[in-house]
């Protein structure tokens, strides 16, 4: 018996625990206090403790899981070949007898088994395993079950019937089963295993993959493998992924048509290729199957010179290898004695390949598809198809839209050089497309249609054509108007001009009431029975009229068309023209009357200019009555966009046949009656006018009720100038000063500067200093009016906090504060003089823009001298000097401005008066000087310098 180590034996630490055991030997509280104690223990005594435990308490999970963490982690590193590997399997197999519903204890035995690559009892412990564990906790041992028989070196069978059983448990997985039947190349089983899941309504993948996918993944796998696969109806699955999936048809074509390649079934493929042709709906399609059929085509034909090169290589080498056959004995050495070849067989060989070929030669060699040598129709072949490809392209975008007119056109110029192609196709064209679809004209389908017969001077087909084509119900009476004039066209190209007539008669005849009734009852009328109201169809058959008939004949049309009510103004323009041109002049007068009524403005415009204008040239002052009552007719209703031709018109006919007074009384008319934008132009020649028949002094009314009229305010100006201009011509400046003053409320001077420069240039000709003066105070002030300045006076002014305000900011700020314009102007006459002071314009001064400035070269700390210098200052001569001294003596009335008017700014303005006053004492004291107005220091300063 072996002995036992010492360190296996309980120490004296250990005595403890073993007594409490002793005493309580089925105590898991005890035995695992025990065992955690000798944490740090050697292994063997461990396993001792494990052992004793799981004697007394064999169906502890917590110790069995324990126990086989440790012998997991005692093995770890140890090679496969190690004893100590069985010895865990041993012991996972005494757990199991107790532990066998527990799936934790199965998992870490079976990934143990796994990592031992002891397959075949792996298999079996998975399986035992499956069978120990309820149904609901199987999905935690599939799971490693099945990356086992993923592993490599698994048997495949194996592997099948393990999955097979899973899906039995979970058929959600069948795509991993098929993705692992791919991976081991059982394309059979795949196929058939992908064909189920498309084929049941009610799958939903796993992964999310739409059935789409599945389908584009079956067809790949059936064209790929199709040696492979069998028993599955390929062409049918594949055209049923076309019917169903039509955004990848292309792919699927050219799937289908590779699987019968591979199949080595060529001419099947080529048709599958020409029906995918013929059958897809999209551009991007068809050039997938076309370029697919192209490749195959030119592989094909690459594969068959390659195999003639080998051929004629093997023959030659036959035909070698014969020679040297031919002139060598046969002979056989048999028990040492040569013999030769039995001649009876010999000739039996012979006779049969004469025979072979003497029947390929009597019943093949005619028959082309038996020649091995069909490079060249392989190369026609592949040629027609390059040259197919407009062909088949114009029929894919047909089958999208086949009421498209533009691309039937397309279509038949394809075939330019072929006129039986093109009378099938557009005998197709016709056919197919619908009108209330069509996209485009549909008509111009028959047109071109019977113009392919004329051009090939074929009358009586494309005059059937013709007689066809009026007879399809278009959408638009227009259309069916267009084929009556082509035809119509046809036949003046070739002379027949009765019969043109004859056929636009047809054209405008109006159904009868036996026909209309009918229509009626059914419901929709066509547009035969709206064609003869069609004024293309009129123009032109008026016009064949002119060109062909005589006047009664094309009369009869114009009064057709008037009767129809569908006549244009261009139409009665024409119809007048006519008449006048074979003298029927008041025949055309009665067609302007009615042309007139018909219509209104503006398309009547044109209608009264030229009845006017004829009538007038016609008859001049003879019927000038008549000719007025035509002028008020025409200006009653016109709108004021339209007036100024006709009443100028009307004037004219009055300055040449009438009374001065009554061409100034239709220019004044008119005045009224245009647009704004117009006026300015009418009172121009109104003005020019009464200067030529009245004099010149009686347009100053004219002037005077252009200006007062409502004109826009440039117009107003420039009037204003000319009025200005005329009064300065009579002589009259103080009018014409007045008219610009009146100008300028009008005029921007930062905008505006002609205007100013014109009134400057007007008052150094003809005015003073003081009209100066006046003009640019008004200027500064319209200046300030058209200022983008925004404030209201008291918080203004009272912001002005040491400065002095003045007059024109004052009056400018009044007016925004909310004064009238007359109460400004009398508070500004009664505004009295008040002496300058720091080069500031106080309250009661009206400065004409003098400034104090310091003399050149002054030095500072001297006393202060200023120089009175003016930038706008005018010479005056004596002439002007003399009659300011003749008009000194005269007194001006003074008042002051009302305290009501500045609110409380009046205070304030007091107490500045009240410190001006002191200081213009203090100054007066200094200097012994009293104080001037702006007057009297103007008229020293004139005397100091003479």
């Amino acid at each position: 018996m072996p002995s036992i180590s010492q360190d296996l034996y309980p120490s004296e630490e250990d005595l403890l625990y073993e007594e409490e055991i002793l005493r309580n030997p089925y105590s898991l509280k005890l035995w695992w206090r025990y065992i955690q104690a000798r944490r740090d223990a050697p292994v063997k005594k461990r396993v001792v403790l494990f052992e004793r435990s799981l004697k007394a308490l064999p169906g502890s999970y917590k110790l069995w899981y324990a126990y086989l963490k440790q012998r997991m982690e005692g093995v770890r590193g140890l090679s496969l070949a190690n004893t100590q590997h069985e010895s865990l399997n041993n012991t996972f197999e005494r757990a199991l007898v107790t532990m066998h519903k527990m799936p934790r204890i199965w998992i870490m035995y079976l990934k143990t088994l796994t990592e031992q690559k002891l397959l075949t009892r792996t298999r079996r412990t998975f399986d035992r395993a499956l069978c120990s564990l309820p149904v609901t906790q199987h999905d935690r041992i599939w799971e490693d079950y099945l990356k086992f028989v993923s592993q490599q070196g698994v048997p495949t069978e194996a592997s099948l019937r393990v999955y097979r059983r899973f899906l039995k448990f979970d058929p959600t997985h069948i795509e991993d089963f098929i993705e692992f039947l791919q991976s081991s190349e059982l394309w059979q089983e795949a196929a058939e295993r992908l064909a189920q899941v498309l084929n049941d309504d009610t799958f939903h993948s796993s992964k999310g993959r739409p059935r789409h996918q599945l389908w584009l993944e079956l067809c790949n796998l059936l064209t790929k493998h199709a040696n492979e696969v069998s028993g599955l109806q390929v062409d049918a699955i594949i055209r049923g992924g076309i019917r169903r999936f039509t955004d990848e048809v292309g792919r699927l074509w050219t799937s289908l048509a590779d699987y019968y390649i591979r199949r080595g079934l060529f001419e099947k493929a080529r048709d599958v290729y020409e029906e995918g042709m013929m059958s897809v709906m999209t551009v991007r399609d068809f050039s997938m199957v076309f370029d697919a059929y192209t490749q195959f085509e030119e592989s094909m034909l690459a594969a068959k010179m390659e195999i003639l090169e080998v051929s004629d290589d093997e023959r030659e080498e036959e035909k070698e290898q014969e020679a040297l056959d031919n002139g060598r004995t046969e002979i056989e050495v048999t028990d040492g004695v040569l013999a030769a070849e039995d001649p009876k067989r010999k000739t039996q060989k012979v006779d049969q390949k004469t025979a072979l070929e003497k029947w390929e030669r009597e019943i093949l060699s005619g028959f082309w598809l038996n020649d091995e040598n069909d490079i060249d129709l392989r190369l026609a072949r592949l040629e027609d198809l390059m040259n197919r490809r407009p062909e088949l392209v114009s029929s894919v975008l047909l089958r999208q839209n086949p009421h498209n007119v533009h691309e039937w056109h397309k279509r038949v110029k394809l075939f330019v050089d072929n006129p039986a192609r093109q009378i099938l196709t557009f005998t197709e064209a016709v056919r197919t497309v619908d009108p209330f679809k069509a996209v485009g004209k549909p008509h111009t389908l028959w047109v071109s249609f019977a113009r392919l017969y004329e051009a090939h001077d074929d009358l009586v087909n494309a005059r059937v054509i013709f007689d066809k084509a009026v007879q399809v119900g278009y959408k638009a009476v227009d259309d069916l108007a267009s084929v009556w004039c082509e035809w119509a066209e046809m036949e003046l190209r070739h002379k027949n001009f009765k019969g043109a007539l004859k056929l636009m008669a047809r054209a405008t005849a109006e159904p009868s009431a036996a026909v209309k009734r009918i229509v009626a009852a059914e419901g929709d009328a066509p547009v035969q029975m709206r064609v003869h109201k069609s004024l293309k169809l009129w123009s032109f058959y008026v016009d064949l009229e002119e060109s062909l008939g005589t006047l009664d004949d094309t009369r009869k049309v114009y009064e057709r068309i008037l009767d129809l009510k569908i006549a244009t103004p261009q139409i009665i323009l024409n119809y007048t023209a006519l008449l006048e041109e074979h003298k029927y002049f008041e025949d055309a007068f009665k067609v302007y009357e009615r042309g007139v009524q018909i219509f209104k403005y503006p398309h009547v415009r044109e209608i009264w200019t030229t009845y006017l204008s004829k009538f007038v040239s016609r008859y001049g002052g003879k019927k000038l009555e008549r000719a007025r009552d035509l002028f008020e007719q025409a200006v009653e209703k016109v709108p004021a966009e339209d007036a100024k031709p006709l009443y100028l018109q009307y004037a004219k006919l009055e300055e040449e046949h009438g009374l001065d007074r009554h061409a100034m009384a239709i220019y004044d008319r008119a005045t009224k009656a245009v647009t704004d934008q117009e006026k300015l132009s009418i009172y121009e020649i109104y003005i020019a006018r009464a200067a030529e028949f009245l004099g010149v002094p009686k347009t100053r009314a004219i002037y005077e009720h252009a200006i007062e009229s409502g004109l826009p305010d440039k117009d107003v100006k420039t009037m204003c100038i000319k009025y200005a201009e005329l009064e300065r011509n009579l002589g009259e400046i103080d009018r014409a000063r007045a008219i610009y003053i009146h100008a300028s409320q009008m005029a921007d001077p930062r905008s505006d500067a002609e205007f100013w420069v014109k009134w400057n240039d007007f008052e150094v000709q003809h005015g003073n200093e003081d009209t100066f003066r006046e003009m640019l105070r008004i200027k500064r002030s319209v200046s300030a009016s058209y200022s983008q300045m925004h404030f209201i006076l008291p918080e203004y002014l009272m912001q002005q906090e040491a400065t002095k305000v003045s007059l024109e900011e004052a009056v400018d700020t009044l007016k925004r504060a909310g004064v009238p314009e007359d109460d400004m102007a009398a508070l500004e006459r009664q505004i009295a003089p008040a002496p300058l002071q720091d080069g500031m314009r106080s309250l009661g001064f009206v400065s004409g823009g003098v400034q104090a400035q310091r003399e050149a070269g002054q030095v500072l700390g001297s006393p202060t001298r200023r120089a009175v210098v003016n930038p706008e200052e005018i010479e005056i001569g004596a002439e002007s000097e003399e009659e300011e001294e003749a008009g000194a003596g005269v007194d001006v009335a003074q008042k002051t401005i009302p305290d009501a008017v500045y609110g409380e700014l009046a205070g304030k303005a007091r107490e500045l008066a009240e410190e001006e006053k002191a200081e213009r004492g203090v100054q007066r004291e200094r200097e012994g000087d009293e104080v001037v107005g702006a007057r009297e220091r103007f008229k020293r300063q004139k005397a100091s310098q003479a």
